[in-house]
């Protein structure tokens, strides 16, 4: 091999890894401000909530109409919420685990009698 090609290689990589470490260390720092931010939304909640309770004031339900105005505004794009399914029931309606009908493969039986029941 030669030296220049090695070398060349090799200062290639260097920069290909710099780049990939200011990549990450950007990421790393909207992260922060994410959390950062989701910090004081959380502090701003609590002192609200502390001031209407102070007030008298239901402050749970204050709680909840201000999360529907930080969720509406932060969320500009219309997302349906999904719709479960009509599920039918595991076992049909006449299942009764007391009567030995319905229940499947599964019967209760007594042990076998012998010498070794116990004490």
């Amino acid at each position: 091999l030669e030296p220049e090609v090695v070398v060349r290689r090799q200062e290639a990589l260097a920069a290909a890894r710099l780049r990939m470490q200011e990549e990450l260390n950007a990421q790393a720092e909207r992260y922060k401000e994410k959390q950062r931010q989701l910090e004081e939304e959380k502090r701003r909640q609590k002192i609200a909530m502390w001031e209407s309770m102070q007030e008298g004031k239901s402050y749970k339900g204050n709680l909840k109409l201000n999360q529907q105005e930080v969720e509406s505004g932060a969320s500009t794009s219309s997302v349906v919420p999904k719709s479960k399914p009509n599920k039918k029931p595991l076992r049909g309606g006449g299942y009764n685990p007391l009567s030995g009908e319905g229940g499947g493969t599964c019967s209760w039986r007594p042990g076998r009698r012998g010498p070794s029941a116990g004490g």
